[in-house]
């Protein structure tokens, strides 16, 4: 029956992955608790050690004891004669090891301490995992889905199950049962359950990680990731940049015959992927991001806006479905992009150009107005105010009360000059010209 038990504890290291040495160690304090309720329900306070024999699987048990001259509980006191035997130098009231295995304590133990060895298999399967994961973070691991638990999916890792969460699926991802994915491990958390691996598929770095896999040049570092867009499921915008001269960042991920970004698409379940040239020009930069719509020009507007402009045919190309293209162009670039066509563009010069030249041909109208008005001479009231049309204007400032100024009307406005230089001027209504005359 021990060497059974012993094999029962091979056979479960085996099958969980976990070193026998870590589960021995689990089974020897639990055979501590087992011998301990063997004693009574008022065992006395001794020391016991379980050892299992490494080669035989046999467990034994080892009790500290004092000796005494007269034996009145046996299980925490030795005779000193029966001491003796053991260590000839030993002296009443000292201490022994004493083995003090029960004959059938390999049945008895198995029986016993089955739930506790359980507990204590499941606390080492949950460190194991922590610490084969713990360092794993945002790392893409492969696995197989398990089973559909509410609105998560559990998926298999082999040593480890990680949970898929609602919020970090895919919808157009086909979480079938036996059906093999690659997901990007998010978190690792403990509770009183155990170790938790969170697990996505709609993280941007598992867009990162899946290039890496599939782009040799990334993962040597000859090909840069600069930014990446992502609508999970949809699309996305990958900008790369080439760290070694003769390198085309854009063909080396799209690969010979578009190979290479082929089976990124696949993994992702035909998710559009656009690879863009990433360039410190931002105009540039910006035009690559709009891809495949093509760019007439783009214009800076502010410290993060610009306004692009294409041709007619591309405007609906450049703006996407549902502004998603443009959408993703502005999360890749971090630029607020606004989108015009040509012909719009051309409408708004034109508008600006009348504006600007009725405005030009108002001002030339008022200044000929101007000069065509009767100057007249008004004094400044010790308040700074003048009077013209039975109203008062002003104030013209403290140092021109009571001096001569000359007032010219026009139809909106009136101008003030002192000494042939205009100090000011007022919008003014409903002006009798007949007055001047």
């Amino acid at each position: 029956m021990r060497t059974e038990f012993f094999a029962a504890i091979s056979a479960i290291a085996n099958e969980r992955g976990i070193p026998r040495e870590l589960i021995i160690e689990q089974v020897e304090k639990a055979l501590v608790v087992a011998y301990k309720r063997l004693l009574g329900d008022k065992a006395p306070p001794v020391d016991i050690v379980v050892r299992i024999d490494p080669a035989k699987g046999e467990p034994h048990v080892y009790t500290d004891k004092i000796v005494v001259d007269e034996v009145y509980d046996a299980r925490m006191e030795i005779h000193i004669d029966d001491a003796r035997k053991i260590q000839p130098s030993i002296e009443l009231n000292q201490k022994l090891t004493v083995e003090t295995t029960p004959r059938d304590f390999g049945r008895i133990a198995a029986q016993t301490a089955k739930q506790v060895i359980m507990n204590g298999i499941r606390e080492v399967e949950r460190e194991n995992v922590y610490s084969e994961f713990n360092d794993r973070r945002n790392e893409l691991v492969v696995g197989v889905v398990q089973r559909i638990a509410g609105n998560n999916v559990i998926i298999d890792l082999g040593k480890a199950e990680a949970i898929l969460p609602r919020e970090f699926q895919v919808s157009t991802d086909n979480y079938r049962p036996g059906a093999r994915l690659k997901v990007l491990l998010k978190e690792i958390r403990r509770d009183e359950r155990g170790t938790r691996l969170i697990v996505s598929r709609s993280d941007v770095d598992l867009i990162r990680s899946i290039f890496e896999m599939e782009v040799p040049e990334i993962l040597a570092g000859t090909v840069e990731i600069k930014s990446i867009a992502r609508e999970a499921g949809i699309r996305t915008k990958c900008a790369v940049a080439a760290r070694q001269e003769g390198i085309d960042p854009v063909g080396a991920c799209v690969g010979v015959r578009g190979v290479r970004i082929q089976s990124i698409v696949n993994e992702l379940n035909g998710e559009k992927i656009d690879v863009v040239q990433w360039t410190p020009d931002i105009k540039e930069f910006i035009a690559n991001a709009l891809s495949p719509a093509q760019v007439v020009e783009v214009q800076i507007i502010d410290v993060d806006k610009a306004v692009v402009i294409v041709p007619d045919k591309q405007l609906s190309l450049a703006i996407g479905k549902e502004g998603q293209n443009v959408r993703l162009a502005a999360k890749l670039t971090k630029w607020k992009i606004d989108i015009k066509s040509s012909s719009t563009l051309l409408d708004e010069v034109r508008e600006a150009n009348e504006a600007r030249h009725a405005a030009d041909a108002i001002r030339v109208a008022q200044d000929i107005e101007l000069a065509n008005a009767k100057a007249e001479d008004r004094i400044v009231d010790r308040d700074g105010m003048i009077s013209y049309q039975n109203m008062s204007y002003g104030p013209l400032g403290g140092e021109f009360a009571g001096r001569t100024v000359q007032i010219r009307a026009t139809s909106n406005r009136l101008y003030i000059y002192f000494n042939d230089k205009m100090i000011s001027s007022f919008t003014v209504s409903d002006i009798d010209f007949t007055v001047n005359e």
